[in-house]
């Protein structure tokens, strides 16, 4: 028997919570311009609450998801790694292009659409990355982005167990682009539903090999890692939506600083 591949229950309860949390949020009294002023920086009204996650997201971390990453570099070589990163880049590229359109970068669709097609025929399912050599890099985009270039606020800052940092427009645009995705409506039966969920583990792997240095040097150089993280996610998320970040090899969200971040682009 086929099934739908239908998002999950558990991720549209948790988008719904998030958004109502989000609705409740209350500015400062405007009378208080200091108050204002620190709510609009911070922009973390659940602060309480998302330290909290951010303690059991750093339990679940030490215990299953950095011993993953290290068993996986360890294992695997380099070129492994890196034909397995390419294959994840290649299957994403449908949403980035919906993205892109979208947007109306009509120059960035174009390379999107040149780099797919590239990679799937010459660059064998994506194994390689042949497109660089023709000079399209590669980039990522996302519905949050997207949500963001229309104008759409961000809300106040989340912190979600596993996904990591977000806000409620990231976690928005990370439904829709599970819903965007066409593999995710194909009907298949239990061993398509086995690479499905191999795929999707292996995306959380191997983005969170990309970050052992780099989440390793934020919280033994910061005081207040939680603090560090929520100001780099948000530095980063800015950088996207203005285009602005380096050409990377454009991997899911949810899998680098975050629900809505791209790649992990402090690779080592």
């Amino acid at each position: 028997m086929t099934r739908r591949h239908l998002p999950s229950p558990r991720l549209l309860g948790v988008l719904a919570l998030v958004l109502a949390l989000g609705a409740c949020a209350t500015r400062p009294d405007p009378s208080d311009p200091e108050a204002v002023a620190d709510f609009e920086q911070v922009n973390d009204p659940l602060e309480p609450l998302n330290r909290g996650m951010y303690f059991v997201n750093d339990g679940i971390d030490t215990l299953v998801l950095r011993p993953a990453a290290e068993a996986y570099r360890i294992f695997l070589p380099p070129e492994v790694r890196e034909a397995i990163r390419n294959v994840l880049a290649n299957l994403r590229t449908p949403v980035i292009l919906v993205n892109d359109v979208l947007q109306g970068e009509t120059q960035r669709a174009g390379v999107t659409l040149g780099r797919f097609v590239i990679n799937t025929t010459i660059g064998i399912g994506g194994i390689m990355d042949r497109a660089r050599d023709f000079g399209l890099l590669g980039h990522t985009e996302d519905f949050g982005q997207t949500l963001a270039v229309w104008g759409m606020p961000e809300g106040p800052f989340l912190f979600l167990p596993v996904l990591g940092p977000s806000n409620p427009r990231d976690l928005t645009g990370f439904g829709v682009d599970i819903a965007a995705n066409p593999l995710t409506w194909i009907s298949g039966n239990e061993a398509y539903d086995t690479v499905m969920i191999t795929r999707q583990g292996l995306t959380a792997v191997d983005a969170r090999e990309g970050l052992i240095e780099p989440l390793d040097a934020l919280r033994q150089g910061s005081l207040d890692p939680y603090a560090a993280l929520r100001s780099a996610y948000r530095q980063r998320r800015a950088s996207e939506i203005r285009n602005s970040s380096p050409a990377v090899s454009p991997m899911a969200p949810g899998t680098g600083f975050g629900v809505g971040a791209g790649a992990p682009t402090l690779r080592p």
